[in-house]
Parts: C-alpha cells; structure tokens; sequence
C-alpha cells in the first residue's frame, strides 16, 4: 500500500466541488441558533439596562 495518496486531479476537484451548504440542509438549527442568539442578546441587555437604572437612582438619591 503506498503512503502516497493517488488520487488525480479530477478526483480532488469533484471532492471540493461536491461539498452542500451546511445552512440550506439543516434550516431548523439555523433557526434555533437566530432565535436562542435573540434571546441572549434581549437578556444582555435587559441586565444593562436595569444596573444602569439602579446607578442613576443611586446618583439621583445623593445629590
């Protein structure tokens, strides 16, 4: 067996040219990931929003 692989041009060619897009085959994960991505960026944001509504009261209560 030789430790060379043999494989022609044309061979590798087909290998790449054959290759599917991941997205278009498997449009449900892609969804979930959009959907849990959202969700995550809502939460982020609704943490910021709320530390920066307790500083502004904070500086509100001491001035």
């Amino acid at each position: 067996m030789p430790a060379i692989s043999l494989t022609t041009r044309g061979e590798v060619l087909h290998q790449l040219a054959k290759r599917d897009n991941w997205a278009s085959n498997n449009v449900g994960v892609v969804l979930v990931f959009c959907i849990v991505f959202i969700v995550f960026v809502g939460l982020i944001s609704l943490v910021v929003y709320r530390r920066m509504m307790a500083r502004r009261a904070r500086n509100l209560g001491t001035a």
